[in-house]
């Protein structure tokens, strides 16, 4: 895949973007410790929080990084943050006005997908970048698109069904196009972008939980 930019002017720009929005970093890993915490606590209340959350962090992306920086070297980025604010939206709608997202912490297969997504995206992806040989600032943090995505996957897996899968669209088609940037870039962190993207087709080619029956008549 030919890019239009060089390796040395995509590492320059999360350089720029870093020193550009210090200390967001810090909240943003805050707010995801916080998401962390309410899918944690199971209540269906905090569904409308933790859809916020997302959408907060899609946007971030959609502004902060791909229309601030990263068209600055690739003209695809304004195609990139239009859809990352796609997503925003439709989590704000789905999850916050619609109401359709509810977190459950279980204890079944796809929420140990999950945690194990959340924990490299939060844990394991900057400690893997580093091993490679990627230093701050000159190196992807949490907010920056391909982490995000590994952990917005990993927390939609703890959605309890039905799922409405329209909300898996925007992160699965980052994680195809994103993860390029493992090969043709050397940022093999960005490997568990694949694993994250056939994680998530996999619970959604499960089949749907049947509606509930309705009462029986006394």
């Amino acid at each position: 895949m030919n890019m239009p930019f060089s390796v040395d002017q995509f590492f320059e720009v999360f350089a720029r973007y870093n020193a550009g929005v210090w200390p967001a970093q810090i909240v943003l890993n805050a707010l995801a410790a916080l998401v962390v915490a309410l899918v944690a606590q199971g209540r269906s209340s905090h569904g409308r929080w933790i859809s916020a959350a997302l959408a907060l962090l899609w946007g971030w992306m959609a502004v902060a990084y791909h229309f601030a920086y990263f068209t600055g070297i690739n003209p695809a980025a304004w195609v990139f943050g239009a859809i990352s604010l796609l997503g925003s939206l439709w989590f704000a709608w789905v999850g916050v006005v619609e109401r359709r997202l509810h977190f459950v912490l279980d204890q079944g297969i796809q929420a140990w997908a999950g945690g194990v997504l959340v924990m490299y995206a939060l844990v394991m992806y900057p400690l893997v970048g580093y091993a490679l040989g990627h230093r701050y600032p000159a190196a992807p943090t949490f907010g920056l698109p391909c982490p995000t995505t590994i952990f917005t996957i990993g927390i939609l897996l703890f959605v309890k069904p039905p799922i409405p899968r329209s909300v898996f669209i925007v992160p699965v088609l980052w994680a195809l196009v994103g993860s390029s940037a493992a090969f043709a870039l050397g940022v093999y962190e960005d490997l568990g972008l694949l694993v994250a993207c056939t994680t998530a087709v996999v619970a959604l080619a499960r089949p749907r939980s049947p509606p509930s029956p309705p009462p029986a008549r006394a």
